[in-house]
């Protein structure tokens, strides 16, 4: 049996992109609960999340690496709430929805996916808390 060389793996749940990418959704989530019901994720809502997400894929992380990237996802939906009106709050949210489906992209998406990045990489750099 012949095995696929153009099939690459899927990245290690911990891979910087993986965990940018859940801050990512999570952060849609979190607002697309905000912006439909009122009502913010909590921390264990959004670890909950990812870990069903990442099982999807067999892959997993800790309890607590999850938590951090919930509480990261938090910061950033926070952030972009008390910086938008809720008409474009909703087209934002849109707009992550969206993305989330790797054969589309938006700038919105884009340039959020790079906060997210950015923003790992300033926890990192800190030690630790968002």
């Amino acid at each position: 049996m012949a095995i696929d060389s153009s099939v690459s793996p899927l990245p290690d749940a911990n891979s910087r992109g993986v965990r940018a990418a859940l801050v990512f959704a999570l952060t849609a989530e979190r607002l697309a609960a905000y912006y439909e019901h009122g009502q913010w994720l909590t921390e264990a809502q959004g670890a909950t999340l990812a870990a069903e997400w990442l099982g999807r894929t067999k892959r997993s992380l800790p309890l607590a690496e999850r938590r951090h990237l919930s509480a990261l996802s938090d910061v950033l939906a926070r952030q972009v709430a008390g910086a938008l009106s809720r008409e474009a709050g909703l087209y934002t949210v849109h707009a992550m929805q969206d993305a989330l489906d790797p054969n589309h992209t938006s700038d919105t998406a884009q340039t959020l996916m790079a906060e997210c990045e950015r923003l790992l990489d300033a926890v990192e750099e800190g030690a630790g808390t968002p």
